[in-house]
């Protein structure tokens, strides 16, 4: 801008060594600095803002936003420091201790490193309990659990320590490799994910097995077959190290069935490369998992060759207080059953008369089957002798017909409530039964829960209790039908998945329509608002994924991709199993925000952590005699500290090398103190007054902040406003800015800065309106405060509603309203100044009128109509 040219110009001017600078240069030089620190303050304030908005848990982010965000909100931080040193002359140098103290806390939170403990490569399933969680993944702790303090049956075999992992990813230095990778990529891109997805997996499966790891696999293997007395197929299944535990991290990794033993080893390094395909790369970074909790053990188990095999809940995910389990079963192997390719058999039981621990012999015990669903499963994979898989046609007979009989049936449910007795919590249970009969438990871990039993209507929308209709009249019910997954209600156009390719163009808040469930849909679970399959059953990994990220769901409607076209509105109602064609106005008070979706993530726990080193503000009195460098704890407290004292030290007003600031002399509400920095005032008034003034930007607005009329109907009182604020912000009022405080403007013929105080109140107009139009901008910047946050938020509303008004861009985060015209006429750009003006005594006037949302509306228009309208 031409304004920093002249300044550039004036800095650049040769000074004698012998000669002292003058006031003038001492006075620029300091500005810019001056102008720097409200810069940086400015853009540090928003991004606090904008970072406090995601304590909500229900906005999307990955650990790289918050590590970027607090990277650049320090080094904002930093400059700003540095400036108010360089216009103070290193007055407040103990500022850097804080700084520092404040910015390593930070650091040691975002640098905590998972430590993998020493341990053997491997060991067997006899020995493991939940303790070695951290050695061997919640996977295997669990089944070695169930297996050693349950008693219940498991498959034999040996798990692959996260020491031995450690030991891979060191070798040739995949471990560096890696990471590079992973820090700098971020989860927006799915093709870019992709990838790079592709590139890392690529390294680990041509990467080298240390030998010492090789044989000791290979020597745990031979004792399995040892035990079995013949050589055995096997099951290579991963077992992260935080895999079923608070996160779920449902079907995210690689499982390999019927893995003969001259391919273990290759499995091994495949199921290692899993921990980082491009769903579990999304999944760990939108939870906020650090690299190093990327650890991956990982379970050999002699395989079982499954009749029938499924998944059971040892309650309702979605009515939890219905005490009922849900046992799904397919014939063959459960790969179709989780990966949700087949509709499964469902038993539903009913648990009022549980079995007396330790377990009822027989199926005995008092559990009933309430319920039975036996689709027409057609088809079913089955192991082969060579170690292939194979899809085979079900017999005629099968058909339609139970897989299991009602004895298996009320066994597994007697399993499942031992298992959850055991964890205290409810269980997701994997299970098979061998062609001898022969029942195995494969896996449990904490079963999640939907977060909504039974959605009701605000409380403010309608009385207390009132449950969703079963049927809106008047609408299309195009599906009634189908497995709920996972309750709520969603709005939005069908999105029909072709391909899981489709995935990376699916568009903000449609519905995902497939014909299969697969847990690839994780990548898009935080836009989609509904989702809706032909194929699949609510006990699936895409089944428990829906309900982590609170997705309405229904599985199972057989058609759904056949009904619905590409881009029809629909609305789901999966506490009824209803989708509408259209959208139906009267749901849309039973939607349930997807409340806290973060909260309880280690990512959330994170951002928590973070934000108390950076965002609370305990330097709130300026006349407190502790607003001091040694009381600043966080880093809002350095920017809060260092803008007041920039303010003190730039204007001391009887200080000699800051002798050209003067006093305007003006009948208006503001205390203001003028700087020249270039023909900016006509002559040298010995009092200065409006008509000294030539600087054409400060003209503008003055005249505006001037002309404005005070409605007899709502007085501006300055008093009582000041009294309002002390009171709304529960603050002593003497404790409050003095309304003395200064409000400042730099000015030049065609520049303006003039930042405007008023209490709690900060709005900073930056202009220049020159012959040039590329020169030409408006800079608005607002800070409120002092007000309940309901009447700052009506406030920032009126505000960036009439800037949108005048064409400003207008970014609001909270109550901080950022806003820039550019590039526009000098005469435009004048009147825009004069509207500001004006609005800067009208929300003045309004602090106290605010009290409602349409109050709000009406001044905008009012304003609006008076003052913009036909006038710009």
């Amino acid at each position: 801008m031409k304004i920093w040219q002249q300044i550039s110009g004036i800095l650049r001017k040769p000074v004698h060594r012998e000669e002292r600078e003058s006031s003038r240069d001492l006075l620029l030089k300091k500005f810019h600095s001056f102008q720097e620190l409200l810069s940086k303050n400015n853009s540090v304030l928003e991004l606090m803002a904008d970072m406090e908005e995601k304590l909500s848990g229900e906005i999307f982010i990955d650990r790289h936003y918050i590590e970027h965000n607090v990277m650049v909100i320090a080094d904002g931080v930093k400059k700003i420091i540095d400036e108010l040193n360089l216009i103070s002359k290193d007055k407040y140098h103990s500022l850097y201790d804080r700084f520092n103290k404040i910015n390593s806390e930070i650091k040691k939170l975002l640098t905590i490193r998972r430590e993998i403990p020493v341990s053997s490569y491997t060991t067997p399933f006899g020995e493991i309990t939940r303790e070695m969680t951290d050695s061997l993944g919640g996977k295997n702790a669990n089944l070695g659990e169930v297996r050693n303090r349950l008693s219940l049956p498991t498959p034999d075999g040996f798990a692959i320590s996260a020491f031995a992992f450690k030991r891979f990813m060191e070798h040739d230095g995949l471990f560096e490799k890696i990471n590079k990778i992973l820090l700098e990529l971020q989860v927006d891109n799915l093709d870019v994910l992709n990838s790079k997805s592709r590139e890392i997996q690529d390294k680990i499966i041509r990467a080298e097995i240390p030998r010492d790891i090789e044989g000791e696999i290979l020597e745990a293997y031979s004792r399995l077959c040892d035990r079995y007395g013949r050589k055995v197929m096997v099951s290579v299944r991963s077992s992260a190290v935080l895999e079923d535990g608070e996160s779920s991290f449902a079907g995210q990794y690689s499982t390999f069935l019927n893995v003969p033993p001259d391919l273990i080893l290759k499995k091994y390094k495949e199921v290692i490369a899993s921990l980082f395909t491009a769903r579990a790369i999304f999944y760990y970074k939108t939870k906020g998992l650090h690299e190093s909790d990327m650890v991956m053990s990982v379970s050999t188990l002699a395989m079982v060759d499954a009749r029938a095999a499924g998944v059971m809940y040892s309650r309702d995910p979605n009515r939890p207080k219905a005490d009922t389990i849900i046992i799904s079963v397919i014939r063959g192997l459960g790969e179709y059953l989780v990966g949700g390719a087949v509709t499964p058999e469902t038993y539903i039981l009913s648990r009022q008369n549980p079995p007396i621990p330790p377990l009822a012999k027989g199926g005995e015990g008092g559990l009933e089957i309430i319920e039975k669903s036996i689709p027409k499963q057609k088809s079913m994979l089955v192991c082969r002798p060579d170690g292939e898989l194979e899809e085979v046609p079900l017999p005629n007979e099968m058909i339609g017909r139970s897989s299991l009989s009602d004895e298996q049936i009320k066994t597994l449910a007697e399993y499942a409530i031992a298992i959850e007795n055991h964890y205290k919590s409810p269980q997701d249970i994997e299970w098979a039964i061998d062609r001898d009969d022969r029942l195995y438990i494969l896996q449990t871990r904490p079963l999640q829960m939907s977060k909504v039993e039974s959605l009701k209507l605000r409380p403010e929308a309608q009385p207390e209790g009132l449950k969703v209709p079963g049927r809106i009249e008047g609408y299309n019910i195009l599906i009634n039908r189908g497995v709920i997954a996972c309750k709520g209600i969603g709005f939005g156009k069908a999105y029909i998945l072709r391909t899981e390719e489709d995935l990376k163009d699916f568009p903000e808040g449609a519905v995902l329509v497939a014909k299969h469930t697969s847990t690839k849909f994780v990548t898009v679970m935080n836009k989609t608002s509904a989702i809706i399959t032909d194929v699949g059953g609510a006990t699936g990994h895409m089944a428990s994924l829906a309900r982590e990220f609170q997705v309405p769901t229904i599985l199972g409607t057989e058609v759904a991709t056949e009904i619905f076209k590409d881009g029809q509105e629909l609305t789901v109602d999966t506490i009824n199993c209803n989708v509408y064609e259209g959208h139906v106005k009267e749901l849309e008070e039973f939607v349930e925000r997807r409340e806290g979706l973060l909260k309880g993530t280690q990512l959330f726990k994170t951002l928590v952590g973070v934000l108390e080193w950076v965002v609370p503000l305990n330097l709130i009195d300026t006349e407190d005699e502790r607003f001091k460098p040694e009381f600043c704890v966080t880093l809002h407290d350095i920017t809060r500290f260092c803008h007041e004292m920039a303010m003190r030290e730039m204007f001391k007003i009887t200080s000699e090398e800051v002798s050209d600031a003067q006093r305007l002399i003006a009948s208006i509400f503001l205390d203001v103190h003028i700087v020249d920095l270039d023909g900016g005032i006509k002559g040298a008034p010995k009092k200065l007054t409006p008509k000294h003034i030539r600087s054409a930007p400060f003209n503008a607005f003055y005249k505006g902040l001037t002309s404005m009329k005070w409605s007899e109907s709502r007085p501006f009182d300055l008093k009582g406003f000041m009294g309002m604020v002390a009171r709304t912000a529960t603050i002593p009022e003497e404790e409050l800015y003095s309304i003395g405080s200064r409000s400042f403007s730099f000015i030049s013929r065609e520049y303006m800065n003039f930042s405007i105080r008023l209490g709690y109140h900060l709005s900073t107009v930056e202009a220049y309106a020159g012959e040039s139009i590329n020169d030409n901008y408006i800079k608005f910047f607002f800070k409120g405060g002092g007000a309940g946050m309901d009447r700052r938020l009506r406030r920032v509303r009126l505000i960036k509603e009439i800037l949108r008004r005048l064409d400003f861009k207008v970014k609001v985060a909270k109550d901080i309203i950022d806003a820039n015209i550019t590039k526009y006429e000098k005469p435009a750009i004048e009147k825009r100044l004069k509207v500001l003006g004006k609005l800067t005594a009208y929300t003045k006037q309004l602090d106290m009128a605010l009290y409602n949302d349409a109050t709000t509306d009406m001044y905008i228009e009012d304003f609006v109509k008076e003052h913009i309208t036909g006038k710009i």
